[in-house]
């Protein structure tokens, strides 16, 4: 995608402030933009964090 330089650091000052990357900012503002016009979206998918549950047969 490319982005104005001066969008782009606006976006980027934003992420920070909001502890996100840019790629997530643009997805969240894009996100807010299409809800404020109606646009019915899906939530999104959240990556599962931490360590996958331990199977029974790995123990040592």
């Amino acid at each position: 995608m490319r982005l104005d330089p001066a969008l782009y650091a606006a976006i980027e000052r934003s992420a920070a402030s909001d502890l996100r990357s840019v790629n997530a900012q643009v997805e969240c503002l894009l996100r807010e933009a299409l809800g404020r016009r109606g646009v019915k979206l899906a939530e999104p998918v959240r990556a599962k964090r931490g360590r996958p549950p331990r199977d029974k047969g790995d123990e040592a």
